[in-house]
């Protein structure tokens, strides 16, 4: 199969579907790859550090789309990539189509095979290909954090770890999977006083037993996250419904209750984001202030540190790249976990949770409703 790497044309979005280590693996099991000039850049990989790995160097992007019988990406097509895919392709990248109607009509018109890695599950009912990003959001969110808090931003100017006789900040982290827990573990670690809040009581006590007691663990309502968000200086958003838009569990009323100066980071806003107030930023502007509250709402967080998390990407993404090559879609006959991550075929929506969101009633709906390509 003619595996095809183009440039990620997100803003400021500096990593790279294939690595070339990624690359060499792939060409040992007999397949060809083409990366279009310069996608490793953002990772200090140049063009002759993939042509040593054997891959084919071609000079833009419409030469990858219209050569590659599967299309290797990080970050969801834009516009001007949705009209250059077609029937015949396909697509493993992170969509997150759940608020973005008009990707997945895109998608949908191409009649491009998309599979989404946030969906791809494993064994034991996890999200593998999420886990590395959410692991590197989970950390970065704590730095965004405590650059939001500085007064020169317009936060409280409040040092997260706090100085012996000073305390240190509160920091509420909403969401006790692999974000939160990263995200706790960092503001633990510089000191902050840190609040979990969940819905599984399972995972409250994994987590009590994880910090051992350096952090305090809530039982998510209504109540205790008013109560929590009420006192924070920081509230990191990082809920998921796996292919569903995120719920909001913060108003826009009880902004008007919070600290001034208090920082919200919107983890979530991929897929939503769970703060009613939040829009998506970028790298270039990354917060914005409603009433007195700092929001940072970045949308690929992971992108700021490209080296790390392309190497964390493609650590995961590889083996399934493997199987596509091999057998293209036949491979969801054999491993139903990457079949779990089909989002998009012949024109169609075919996530339950994806056709929920995106205002189907079913995934027969949806189905119905297809976009012949």
């Amino acid at each position: 199969m003619r595996i095809g790497v183009p440039v990620e044309i997100k803003s400021d979005e500096y990593r790279v579907g294939l690595v070339p280590g990624s690359v060499r693996e792939v060409v040992a099991q007999g397949h060809e790859v083409i990366v279009e000039t310069g996608a490793g850049a953002g990772i200090f990989a140049d063009d002759a550090a993939y042509e040593r790995v054997g891959a084919r160097i071609v000079p833009t992007a419409a030469a990858v789309y219209r050569d590659a019988d599967l299309i290797v990406k990080v970050k969801e097509p834009q516009p001007a990539e949705w009209a250059q895919l077609r029937r015949d392709q396909i697509l493993f990248t992170y969509l997150h189509l759940a608020p973005d109607r008009a990707q997945a009509v895109g998608l949908m018109k191409s009649g491009v095979a998309a599979i989404a890695y946030e969906t791809v599950t494993d064994i034991g009912g996890g999200l593998p290909l999420l886990a590395p990003m959410s692991e590197v959001a989970g950390r970065l969110s704590i730095e965004a954090a405590a650059l939001g808090l500085r007064r020169s931003t317009g936060g409280r100017g409040v040092l997260l770890g706090g100085v012996p006789g000073v305390k240190p900040a509160q920091v509420v982290v909403l969401g006790g999977g692999v974000v939160g827990t990263h995200a706790a573990r960092m503001a633990a670690g510089v000191g902050a006083d840190v609040t979990i809040i969940d819905r599984s009581l399972a995972r409250l006590r994994q987590l009590d037993e994880l910090f051992e007691g350096r952090v305090r663990t809530l039982a998510s309502t209504m109540e205790s996250i008013e109560s929590a968000v009420d006192a924070a200086d920081v509230v990191i958003g990082a809920a998921l419904v796996p292919g569903a838009k995120t719920p909001k569990l913060i108003t826009r009323d009880m902004l008007k209750k919070m600290k001034a100066g208090a920082v919200l980071v919107d983890v979530s806003i991929d897929q939503g984001g769970c703060f009613e107030t939040s829009r998506p930023t970028t790298h270039a502007a990354p917060t914005f202030t409603i009433d007195d509250i700092v929001h940072y709402c970045v949308t690929n967080m992971p992108g700021a540190v490209p080296v790390t998390s392309a190497q964390a990407l493609n650590n995961a993404t590889l083996p399934f790249v493997l199987k596509l090559a091999a057998k293209g879609l036949a491979a969801f006959d054999r491993d139903p976990h990457l079949a779990a991550g089909l989002n998009v075929k012949d024109g169609r929506i075919m996530h339950q949770a994806v056709a929920l969101s995106l205002g189907f009633d079913s995934l027969d709906g949806a189905r119905a409703l297809g976009i012949a390509a």
